[in-house]
């Protein structure tokens, strides 16, 4: 678990910019795979965040264009991590005055006290008026090292 720097929950493998998807079903498929080939979290994971929308509709779309795509801790979360995923074009959750989604942020953590501090993390980064803006004009992983660690 990162000590206040949400840079470390991320990877090369983890960070997926300016991707194709039709639906927030790819969307979300898509940030499950980072958390996959990052070695996070299993193919069930992904299965498993989907399965929280379908189930309680678009919560996850926290902010405007921004969703934190994630599922309950389980025995798919391998390790705590984060994957992300900016979208080409964004799409539409059902989430009202937050869509479309441009970034997708994938969280899976082995417990809960891990997915609360991952959330406040990320929380004082949303605070910040252009951090969203600043993630879909990344064109490569160092450069959202810098944007995360500041």
């Amino acid at each position: 678990m990162p000590n206040g720097n949400l840079a470390n929950a991320f990877s090369a493998e983890s960070v997926l910019l300016q991707r194709s998807a039709d639906s927030w079903r790819e969307a979300i498929a898509l940030a499950g795979s980072g958390l996959v080939a990052a070695g996070v979290a299993t193919d069930a994971y992904t299965q498993a965040m989907i399965e929280a929308v379908e189930t309680n509709g678009p919560y996850i779309v926290i902010a405007p264009g921004f969703a934190l795509a994630h599922a309950r801790p389980s025995a798919e979360v391998l390790r705590w991590g984060m994957s992300l995923v900016t979208l080409a074009e964004p799409v539409q959750f059902g989430a009202g005055d937050n869509d479309p989604v441009s970034v997708v942020v994938g969280l899976a953590a082995v417990d809960k006290q891990q997915h609360i501090v991952a959330l406040q993390l990320l929380a004082e980064k949303l605070i910040q008026p252009e951090f969203v803006n600043s993630l879909l004009k990344l064109s490569n992983f160092a450069r959202f090292v810098e944007i995360i660690s500041n």
